[in-house]
């Protein structure tokens, strides 16, 4: 696909990518929350697939891109409706801007999932209460897709911000077959904390480039004053550029944005570091200014940019990671 085409794609999960971490409250669904219809999965219309005829896929849960709204009925929703195809086309640009920036040879399926609205991330119960409707429908989906779509193949997991928090409980809940035909998993954006690590042995920390069955998790910021406060130190982090744990920086060169074509753009030369005190990454270098969300309204965090500035580096990873799992399999 041409470069220039690439912003008008992805820009409805760059410029939105919600911001979805917090520390929750038990707590089941609102009562009061009314739901859109429940996504059945044999429904080819509540997937996006991409079927390269490739020897492993790429199965992603994408990040909030919903606010809340009203339909004719009068009632406010909080959760996406996967029916309504002007309610549908966020979703499906997040899933069409990392198939075409990650995906490479693999197989891609993504599916349309009730997901919990931004707004939902301004309180703690709150949240809490609503991500068990996304939960539950990717749960189902994760399901049909290992018995209907996988066939068998090596398979990548991978979520961002909210579609993270979705992939660890779903990590914590996989069998042990399952598990040994997964490449790794990518938690982008996210906080995994040292009770989810205990709780889930089958979330092990990405060590280097290679390893396979692990967890990757890092999140960016351009120092430790433009951290939001609500955000957790991760016991799981590495730099995605030189894929080291420890503080040892790393440099490359990308566009800013995805906002505009590449094009039409001078690229950053970026400095990456992990700084060990909070487990973030320090970017320094980056010019662009176009980043800040609604929720965090932080200068600095780049939280909407974890996708778009090591999809280089992201995409030939897991390439290299599937082809050291293919190895052991034969």
């Amino acid at each position: 696909m041409k470069k220039e085409l690439f912003a008008p794609l992805i820009i409805a999960f760059l410029a939105v990518g919600l911001f979805s971490q917090c520390r929750m409250q038990k707590k089941n669904m609102l009562a009061e929350d009314a739901l859109p219809p429940t996504p059945e999965y044999n429904d080819t219309t509540q997937w996006y697939v991409t079927d390269r005829q490739g020897e492993a896929d790429v199965f992603y849960i994408i990040s909030t891109e919903t606010g809340d709204y009203t339909l004719n009925d009068g009632k406010e929703y909080h959760y996406a409706n996967t029916y309504n195809d002007s309610l549908r086309l966020p979703l499906y640009g997040e899933m069409l801007g990392v198939d075409t920036l990650l995906s490479g040879k693999f197989n891609f399926f993504s599916p349309y999932y009730r997901q919990c609205s931004l707004q939902s991330f301004t309180n703690d119960s709150t949240a809490k209460a609503r991500l068990t409707i996304p939960l539950d429908d990717v749960r189902s989906a994760f399901k049909y897709y290992m018995t209907n779509m996988n066939q068998g193949r090596p398979f990548i997991i991978a979520g961002f911000s909210q579609g993270a928090i979705i992939l660890l409980q779903l990590l914590k809940e996989m069998d042990d077959s399952t598990y040994a035909r997964m490449v790794a998993a990518y938690a982008i954006g996210t906080t995994i904390t040292q009770k989810m690590v205990d709780e889930c042995p089958k979330i092990k920390p990405a060590m280097g480039a290679e390893d396979t069955g692990v967890t990757i998790c890092y999140n960016s910021v351009r120092d430790a004053q433009s951290r939001d406060e609500r955000h957790e130190r991760s016991v799981i982090a590495i730099n995605p550029v030189n894929w080291r744990t420890d503080s040892v920086a790393a440099v490359f060169a990308t566009e800013p944005t995805p906002l505009l074509p590449v094009a039409e753009q001078k690229k950053d030369k970026l400095s990456v570091s992990l700084d060990p005190a909070t487990n973030l990454l320090f970017v320094s270098g980056y010019t662009a200014d176009d980043y800040v969300l609604p929720l965090i309204v932080q200068e600095g965090n780049y939280h909407s940019r974890e996708i778009w500035l090591y999809r280089q580096q992201l995409r030939e990873n897991m390439a290299r990671r599937v082809a050291v799992l293919l190895k052991t399999m034969k």
